[in-house]
């Protein structure tokens, strides 16, 4: 038999010089998805914010007021019942011009009870109190326009559906590093673009071409790590590359508090997206993928470059190489096949709802923490920290424990937590922060468990449209979050966080449905996929009706 491609790996290694270095240069490109994926936080942050009057100006200079005066005598207070903030998006109809206001207490010349006095819209634009500026001073997306910025973060996540729906079929169809190589072109043309659109709309429409291409682009840097490394690292590899993000995430917050300006903050994490266009000379073609488009030559070309940074020698007898996975009968997969069966209709709906709310209580957390902290960057920088226990956690779990009771105990933590921290008064901030970053652990471990265990329920044929079709879930968690965190914040604070905390618990109950896929090989067939639940029942019923058989002739 010809060898395959993880057969000559074990001769000139698994995980070497070779896959360390290509894992370190592509690990790169998950640190810069951060910035796409959670820079909302600060490039849509929204400071305390008034309506600006003209006349407040002159009227404030001349009486000498102090700001907590100004916003005092001429902001609109909370009301008796309604909006909570009224100062943030009403102001008093008052010509603040006219000379008879005095220097004390100006509106009660006009009106005995400052209630009595009308109420109008914020004419003139806002006061924004931050020394920054983020989309939402510079384009008002406050108040009537407060859900443009909701749609700018649901763009984002309309452009990761898209472009991880159709990314699949295209690195099958041209080859990993061309792709990957367009989408970091793409994505840091329109990255740069985006910091100097001179209005809403156009900062929109490359927010969506970012989406596009930018989840699109992690995806097959993703892939094409896991196909040079030995099957035995692939796992490994998969969970340090999701470590990769957390460390973006640590660097997005230090450089967004050096720069709070958006545009410099989108241009300064935009610009290193150029330097992997180097990776042209660096990364080569999977070998893998080449063998699957009969380029057999090329493929050898790439392990013998492999084998001699690896200082191994490949030996004569591995020079040809076959295909991995056998090409004898093609079997078309198609949706249905996702659901024909009960078994594997049982695994699809409730990845599909684990991956829904994996991503909407992981962006949720983030973003409502962006409304509710105290210190935004420093939230943000504690918070990013939780995620390396966690996906230490995994690794130690995984093969000890199994994949089901840890994924479920780590939804359930994230409900908890959520639920927990609505109770917490508001003078306990430690604990508030420490249960924030306990909930925060838990929905990153489920989030990780879920990529993990997806393919390992799937047989064979239909695992990469499972993986694909399941995961596309995430994205559309991903664009309703910005609705849920945004609106919901504005009705109560902790309301976001009592509907993650129910959605999670459920999600932490379902969890228990699925079989447990410890030290199982992958189901080649639907029948074995349909068979993982109960394998020791199905033969205690074989034994019966064996004995039941033999009982027949005698009576």
């Amino acid at each position: 038999t010809m060898p395959t491609v993880d057969d000559i790996l074990e001769h000139i290694g698994e995980f070497n010089f070779f896959q360390k270095q290509t894992f370190f240069l592509l690990a790169l490109i998950s640190v810069a998805f951060t910035p796409i994926y959670v820079g909302i936080v600060f490039l849509g942050f929204t400071p305390d914010h008034r309506c600006l009057s003209p006349g407040v100006v002159e009227l404030s200079r001349r009486c000498g007021w102090s700001l907590a005066e100004e916003l005092n005598y001429t902001v609109p207070g909370p009301g008796p019942a309604g909006e909570p903030f009224p100062g943030q998006c009403r102001r008093y109809e008052v010509d603040w011009n006219q000379s008879a206001l005095s220097c004390e207490d100006p509106l009660a010349s006009l009106a005995a009870n400052r209630s009595h006095l009308p109420l109008g819209p914020c004419q003139h634009g806002w006061v924004y109190d931050t020394l920054g500026s983020s989309i939402v001073t510079e384009f008002n997306l406050v108040c009537a326009n407060s859900w443009m910025l909701d749609l700018f973060q649901s763009a984002v996540n309309v452009g990761f559906f898209i472009g991880s729906m159709g990314i699949g079929y295209i690195a099958d169809r041209f080859g990993r590093k061309l792709c990957l190589l367009i989408t970091i072109l793409i994505n840091a043309a329109s990255g740069v673009l985006m910091a100097i659109s001179p209005t809403y709309t156009l900062t929109l429409i490359f927010r969506l071409i970012q989406g596009l291409v930018s989840k699109a682009g992690w995806l097959i840097s993703y892939i094409l790590i896991t196909e040079f490394v030995g099957l035995q690292y692939r796992r490994t590899v998969g969970i340090f590359y999701q470590v990769a993000f957390t460390f973006g995430l640590l660097i997005l917050a230090g450089v967004a508090y050096l720069l709070p300006h958006w545009r410099w903050l989108q241009l300064t994490v935009t610009l290193p997206n150029f330097c992997f266009l180097f990776y042209y000379w660096c990364i080569p073609e999977s070998p893998r993928w080449l063998i699957s488009q009969n380029k057999n030559t090329e493929a050898m070309r790439v392990i013998k470059h492999m084998a001699k940074k690896n200082r191994k020698s490949l030996p004569a007898s591995l020079q040809s190489l076959r295909p991995g996975e056998e090409v004898s009968e093609k079997l078309n997969p198609s949706f249905l096949d996702l659901v024909r069966t009960p078994q594997i209709r049982k695994h699809t709906l409730v990845l599909m709802y684990n991956w829904f709310t994996s991503s909407v209580l992981y962006q949720g957390l983030i973003m409502h923490m962006g409304l509710a902290g105290s210190n935004i960057y420093l939230d943000f920088f504690y918070s990013a920290l939780v995620e390396f226990p966690a996906a230490f956690i995994i690794i130690l779990t995984i093969d000890r424990i199994g994949r089901r009771y840890p994924w479920a105990a780590s939804n359930v933590v994230a409900g908890v937590a959520c639920l927990a921290s609505v109770f917490i008064p508001a003078d306990l901030q430690w604990l508030k922060v420490t249960v924030a970053c306990l909930g925060r652990m838990g929905i990153t471990m489920a989030y990780e468990m879920v990529c993990l265990v997806n393919a390992e329920l799937y047989p064979t044929f239909i695992r990469n449209l499972g993986v694909l079709v399941c995961s596309s879930m995430c994205d559309i968690g991903g664009i309703i979050t910005p609705f849920l965190v945004y609106r919901l914040t504005s009705i109560w604070q902790e309301l976001p966080l009592v509907v993650f905390a129910v959605v999670g618990l459920m999600a932490g109950g379902l969890v228990l449905l699925l079989p447990e896929t410890k030290g199982r090989t992958l189901p080649e067939t639907i029948e074995e996929a349909e068979n993982m639940q109960r394998p020791r029942k199905k033969k205690e019923k074989r034994i019966y009706l064996e004995v039941k058989k033999l009982d027949i002739p005698l009576n």
